[in-house]
């Protein structure tokens, strides 16, 4: 059975210091650039059917140097829609709204986790149905989502999966069962 990949991107400024970044479109720092590189090794030797990132420079940099400049771009692997909240760290945001997280809170002039469930859900089909396993490039929490998604979940399961800056991650198969093989490695 078919596996599916994940990178999540090298660090930028913004991931380095907590703000949420969805549409903005920063650009690695060199130390994001220099752990991208590092992944290169690890996933030659991946026989992969599909490699598709986000839209976003950040990603699609971070594929580049992993060895995939042709990596295909899917709208659907933005990062969350952050609205009022770009650019503003959880601590700032907690400060007006107790208690706040993206999982389980509104997100003024943003997405819901059902609008994030509904395109990653396209994302699961889309790897699902390639003749072979995926690599995706992609943000934090889109892609604790499309685990989540992947693994039968709601999006916001996607909470108990921390994800660091340009760590690789594994989802297969155990049986008939979506499973996590690797996470945050």
């Amino acid at each position: 059975m078919n596996e599916l990949w994940l990178v999540r991107h090298g660090k930028t400024e913004w991931s380095a210091n907590g703000r949420h970044t969805s549409t903005t479109d920063l650009p690695l720092l060199p130390e994001g650039e220099e752990v991208a590189r590092s992944l290169a090794p690890r996933l030659a030797e991946v026989d992969l059917a599909l490699v598709l990132t986000s839209p976003r420079e950040r990603a699609r940099r971070t594929a580049e140097l992993a060895g995939f400049p042709e990596a295909e771009v899917d709208d659907d692997l933005v990062e969350w829609d952050y609205g009022d909240y770009e650019g503003v760290t959880t601590k700032e945001i907690r400060q007006r709204v107790p208690g706040w997280t993206v999982w389980n809170s509104p997100v003024p002039g943003g997405e819901t986790p059902e609008s994030v469930s509904l395109r990653l859900d396209r994302v699961v089909a889309r790897t699902q149905a390639a003749e072979g396993s995926t690599l995706v490039f992609g943000h934090g929490h889109a892609l604790r989502a499309l685990a989540a998604r992947w693994l039968r979940q709601p999006v916001t399961f996607g909470q108990h999966l921390r994800l660091d800056t340009a760590t690789l991650s594994r989802l297969g198969w155990e049986h008939e069962a979506p499973v996590v093989l690797r996470w945050n490695s």
